[in-house]
């Protein structure tokens, strides 16, 4: 691909629902524009973007993937992106390192949960939008319709650019509501205009120009007055209301039959902004901490932001670019700002999918990728340590499901070790850590199959097998009584015997005390050599409680008396000693089960509130209050075990269609009913039975 200004590149990520055929456009997009010779089809597992063995496997996007191609005299970098929930990292770095967003409907099913989603991220994000709306060779779709069903739930700024002509297997061109001319798809020869739908055009063309001149108050004035607005004006009004998300104009079209891609890529080209037309951007000067305006051109210092890791079977790391100002080439040498460190730069390239094309350099705006940076990782800023700049990294959403994860054999064990860091390193929605109470290792991640997925490339990439399992709770024990316990070791066998006697008095602490010993001993009754061995036989006593071996908490043990024996007495002895005591104490102390208890908050539409509340009552949980959260949510406060939410990712899921967000954090323990502790305590003790 030759090389283009900066001002004819166009950045754009491709979002949508799961399903709404966004790839399929992607892939129509690259033949029409001659990048590929021919169509890929996500059945066959023969897109461009679509190449990892998993993504072919499930028919679904899981990586964001690089489309580059020209059209006319830009060049238009495609990110496509997964459109399924759990891989919503991949469209948060997609947005980050792009000027505009197209977002693809079907026109089948309408605007969906993950339309909106999408809509409410590229919303955030300010970026100038375009609505595809897809699948119009399919049987019983009104356009019509499913413009309504955009405008009502996305908004009413939406507004078309062409309409379609035909439907079904007539559908082959479209009208653009400018000229008022009829385009054929494939010839792309004007076609006569249906005479039935003269009135839509004349309708859907007022509301369009309504729409654009308010962003010229000359223009708007002389509109008012009902004077002609020539053609010029109007696209010169509607390049800047789409760049002020004045108007977000609608397409129609069918991927897989390859009509209406043409005045999409046509308008992408026309009215979508480029890295130039965005202007000035913020950095952080690191040497100073201050922050900077910075001017998007080759003459500024050096500021590129890694945007994704990836790591390849045969390249290894691959990192993918984006520069926001000054030139990066091919064998230098860069500044991480965020590490501090020298970065040696290797051959640039350009993705298309798998595919890789050596260039250069990359210029201001472009994007591409270098494999085996040693110390960078997604979110670093590339610069010059005379001008260090740091851009604003990308904000990733906070993974909701935990899943322990094992590995299935020694050898497994040995390379997850290495393994887990680096899809975690190419994913920064995936977490890993050690739960200490229960000594389970948990991988975190948005949904069910995220981690999944995540398993999967361990197997794949990296060989090693793991098993997926809901993680272990972190009862405890306590007791609810104060009692005394004693308990005499004597043992005689010939020469020195064992003997060790030992008085102490449980009682219960606050929650949350945790555990303390102390010593009341008077007098001598125990030396005081000894004391250490009944401490520390106490200690590891409380590692396992007598009713299903959960570490006990909350407990104050004193030691008042005992005795001892000037010859058989011994650490050991005190310190066996010390444990049946305790054992004994927890015994006669009515020994409870304790369960952690977090605060969660959950935010749903308000529709959906009564659903939350009754789910939750099932869940054993304590609703705290409810309070508005604005544009229709509600946000609930509880408190509820742990164990009854360790998938609420997935319930909530399922009882919101998608549309709720949660997050919790520990709050203390609670004593355990006693019907669920008889049965928390039933399945310890068969999980302990060997077979």
């Amino acid at each position: 691909m030759q090389q283009i200004d900066s001002g004819n590149i166009r950045n754009i990520a491709f979002v949508s629902h799961s399903g709404a055929g966004k790839t399929s456009l992607a892939e129509a997009i690259l033949f029409t524009a001659g990048a590929t010779t021919r169509l890929g089809n996500i059945g066959d597992g023969t897109t461009v973007s679509d190449y990892d063995p998993e993504e072919i496997k499930r028919k679904i996007s899981i990586n964001l993937s690089l489309l580059p191609c020209q059209w006319k005299n830009t060049k238009l970098n495609i990110i496509d992106t997964p459109g399924y929930v759990d891989f919503i990292g991949e469209v948060k770095e997609a947005l980050r390192v792009s000027e505009a967003a197209v977002i693809t409907v079907s026109g089948v099913s309408g605007v969906e949960v993950g339309t909106e989603q999408v809509w409410s991220h590229v919303r955030e994000a300010n970026l100038p939008c375009f609505i595809f709306i897809n699948k119009l060779d399919r049987e019983n779709i009104v356009y019509q319709d499913v413009l309504k069903d955009v405008q009502s739930k996305l908004s009413p700024k939406c507004l078309p650019l062409v309409l379609p002509i035909g439907s079904q297997k007539d559908f082959k061109a479209t009208i653009d509501l400018i000229t008022k001319k009829g385009i054929d798809s494939g010839s792309e020869k004007e076609v006569a205009v249906p005479a039935g739908m003269t009135a839509d055009i004349d309708s859907y063309r007022e509301k369009l120009i309504e729409a654009i001149v308010e962003v010229d108050d000359d223009l708007l004035s002389k509109y008012l007055d009902g004077g002609q607005i020539n053609d010029s004006d109007i696209y010169r009004c509607l390049k800047e209301a789409i760049k002020r998300g004045a108007v977000f104009p609608v397409f129609f079209g069918s991927a897989l039959t390859n009509v209406g891609i043409r005045p999409l890529l046509n308008a992408a080209s026309d009215y979508f902004p480029s890295p130039i037309d965005i202007g000035d951007f913020k950095a952080i000067n690191a040497t100073n901490n201050t922050e900077e305006s910075v001017k998007p051109a080759a003459t500024s210092p050096l500021s590129v932001l890694v945007f994704k890791t990836f790591t390849d079977a045969r390249i290894g790391r691959i990192s993918y670019l984006r520069v926001f100002s000054g030139t990066i080439t091919s064998n230098s040498q860069v500044w991480n700002v965020n590490k501090g460190a020298i970065e040696r730069i290797g051959q640039l390239f350009m993705l298309r999918g798998k595919t890789q094309e050596p260039v250069n350099q990359l210029s201001v705006g472009d994007i591409g990728a270098v494999a085996k940076l040693s110390a960078t990782t997604t979110g670093d800023t590339l610069g010059v340590k005379e001008h260090p700049l740091k851009l604003a990294g990308i904000e990733f959403p906070v993974p909701a499901l935990n899943m322990a994860i094992t590995p299935k054999s020694r050898d497994d064990l040995d390379k997850m070790g290495t393994a887990l860091p680096k899809i975690c390193e190419e994913d920064f929605t995936l977490t890993v850590h050690r739960d200490t109470d229960v000594g389970d290792l948990i991988i975190s991640g948005i949904g069910e199959t995220h981690l999944s997925v995540a398993a999967e490339r361990l197997a794949q990439r990296f060989s090693v097998a793991v098993a997926l399992e809901t993680p272990r709770i972190a009862y405890k024990e306590t007791i609810t009584t104060a009692v005394k316990a004693e308990f005499k070791h004597k043992k005689q066998t010939g020469g020195h015997g064992q003997y060790g006697h030992v008085l102490i008095e449980l009682e219960p602490m606050e929650r949350g005390g945790g555990f303390e010993f102390v010593n009341k001993i008077i007098g001598g009754a125990i030396p005081k050599n000894y004391i250490p061995a009944v401490e520390k036989g106490i200690n590891e006593g409380i590692n396992e409680g007598i009713l299903a071996g959960y570490p006990i908490v909350d407990v104050r043990v004193k030691l008042y008396d005992g005795s001892f024996h000037p010859v058989d007495s011994s650490e050991m002895a005190f310190k066996i000693a010390s444990a049946g005591a305790l054992k004994k104490g927890l015994t006669d102390g009515h020994s409870v089960l304790l369960e952690p208890i977090v605060n969660l908050s959950v935010t749903v539409p308000d529709s959906f509130t009564g659903d939350i509340i009754s789910d939750l009552n099932t869940k054993r949980g304590r609703v705290l209050g409810m309070n508005p959260s604005g544009n229709g949510m509600n946000l609930i406060e509880a408190q509820v075990p742990a164990a009854e939410i360790s998938r609420y990712a997935i319930d909530l899921r399922s009882i919101t269609q998608g549309r709720g967000t949660f997050a919790t954090k520990f709050s203390h323990y609670e004593e355990v009913p006693a019907l669920v502790a008889q049965k928390v305590i039933a399945q310890k003790g068969s999980a302990a039975k060997p077979g």
